[in-house]
């Protein structure tokens, strides 16, 4: 018993404190937006967390986070297009409620033309700083930090995007964009991670979150 509470006390803190948001081999702790269930176009698939084919719907997880470090991969099919939004509200659509950052084959989606809605980008707002993504088919591997105001995207060990949400830049921004519409945007610090269904085949794995607050 002691030998255990020894090695339990040698974790280093990243072992602990992450939760797995993707058990690998089922969908639970995922629903639609809106509901308790989960269409079946998402699926558990070769240790992947899978849209099959559009119409599947946006899906949330059943937690909400506050300050968070969030981690996963995703692969977007040819051409395609998602995305992982984070203190969302469960309602459709959560754009208007949400920060997005982009999910794209920035190679062939028709998206690909603004640079504000390249993969790694803060949908519509910020555009990356640099080009990190890999082409459609290949893994890309995300982080997301948010802490209070302030986010930060990075993509394949990159930061690419920070902003916060109480400068007057990100103010401004929001004004000139088409969020300008909802009030309720990007105003909770408090919510789900949802990802995307855009119509496009996509797959997410090792989605870890790790709590700040």
């Amino acid at each position: 018993m002691l030998l255990a509470v020894l090695l339990t006390a040698c974790v280093p803190a990243k072992q602990t404190d992450w939760q797995p948001l993707f058990d690998g081999i089922s969908t639970q702790g995922w629903h639609n937006v809106g509901r308790d269930t989960l269409d079946p176009r998402w699926q558990a698939i070769d240790g992947t967390l899978a849209l099959t084919a559009g119409g599947g719907g946006d899906i949330v997880s059943d937690a909400e986070y506050g300050d968070f470090e969030l981690e996963l991969e995703w692969q977007i099919s040819p051409g395609g297009n998602s995305g992982i939004f984070y203190r969302a509200v469960d309602s459709d659509p959560v754009w208007k409620t949400a920060p997005e950052m982009q999910v794209l084959d920035d190679v062939l989606a028709e998206d690909r033309h603004d640079p504000k809605h390249r993969a790694g980008s803060v949908y519509d707002l910020y555009a990356p700083s640099q080009a990190t993504a890999k082409p459609a088919g290949e893994y890309n591997r995300v982080r997301i930090v948010a802490r209070g105001g302030r986010v930060e995207h990075w993509l394949n060990g990159r930061q690419v995007v920070a902003y916060d949400l109480d400068s007057d830049g990100w103010k401004r921004r929001v004004a000139a964009s088409k969020f300008a519409a909802y009030p309720g945007f990007a105003v909770s610090r408090h919510g789900h991670i949802v990802l995307q269904d855009h119509g496009d085949p996509v797959r997410f794995r090792n989605i870890h979150l790790r709590p700040l607050d």
